[in-house]
């Protein structure tokens, strides 16, 4: 088997037999991997307290034919930050549920590796309403299906001239008053995700929690569900609370 070094967050884990442990990781170099870890769940494993969802590692594996084998786990970043808080550690289960469904086995994708890795960074030093979506955003803009933001998607119509009140995910992109279908948009949600996609994501990041943070999110989710074809189980939990008390 060829061994080889890699960089990796885990994005799940499943049992397997009495004491082994499939680990599914999104690594640098190799895409989304899945590995076995040996005795990983005995009370006296080297490394079982590491191979857990959210943490970032160091790895050393061997190459199989259906599952690699985890030899050797160092830590990079723990989740610990993350795990002390339910809103953090539900939004960062969103986040690799995301990565899990859009990467492809054993196709490297190192640009959706960094922005996991990055997304994951600001969940613990800098807790926002807008990291889930803003993640939803731009592993959309990377897949190539950026939505149109600045005019109707229907008939080319922009601002200041119409008002744009609508969004369409079949469409891709907002409508305007005249064409308007699917969802409506508030200018507030319409500008915070302008701010996203636009090159403003530290200022769209000091948003303070508000119905239009909230709806921000719940129109990044339904525009990757959209496009997975499939529900995310995990948003679910977070978006409970995404709205100030």
């Amino acid at each position: 088997m060829t061994l080889y070094r890699d960089t990796g967050v885990v994005l799940r884990t499943y049992k397997l037999g009495e004491a082994d442990r499939i680990i599914v990781l999104m690594t640098a170099e190799h895409g989304k991997v899945r590995a076995v870890a040996k005795g990983v769940r005995k009370t006296r494993s080297r490394f079982g307290g590491r191979l857990e969802p959210l943490c970032h590692l160091s790895l050393l594996m061997h190459e199989g034919r259906n599952l690699d084998v985890v030899s050797q786990v160092d830590t990079i970043d723990s989740p610990a930050p993350l795990l002390s808080d339910l809103d953090r550690l539900t939004q960062g289960l969103a986040i690799v549920e995301a990565v899990d469904q859009i990467a492809m086995d054993r196709e490297p994708a190192p640009a959706l590796y960094r922005m996991l890795v990055g997304a994951l960074r600001t969940l613990e030093t800098r807790p926002s309403p807008i990291v889930v979506p803003a993640f939803y955003w731009k592993v959309l803009a990377s897949e190539g299906v950026q939505p149109q933001l600045d005019a109707c998607v229907s008939c080319g119509a922009g601002e200041p001239g119409a008002l744009l009140v609508a969004f369409d995910m079949n469409e891709g992109g907002v409508l305007c008053r005249a064409c308007r279908r699917g969802r409506s948009v508030s200018p507030e949600a319409l500008r915070i995700t302008r701010m996203i996609l636009g090159g403003q994501l530290n200022a769209a990041l000091d948003e303070t929690a508000s119905p239009a943070t909230a709806e921000v999110g719940h129109l990044a989710t339904a525009a990757l569900e959209h496009h997975l074809e499939r529900k995310l189980r995990s948003v679910a939990m977070f978006e409970r609370n995404d709205l100030p008390a």
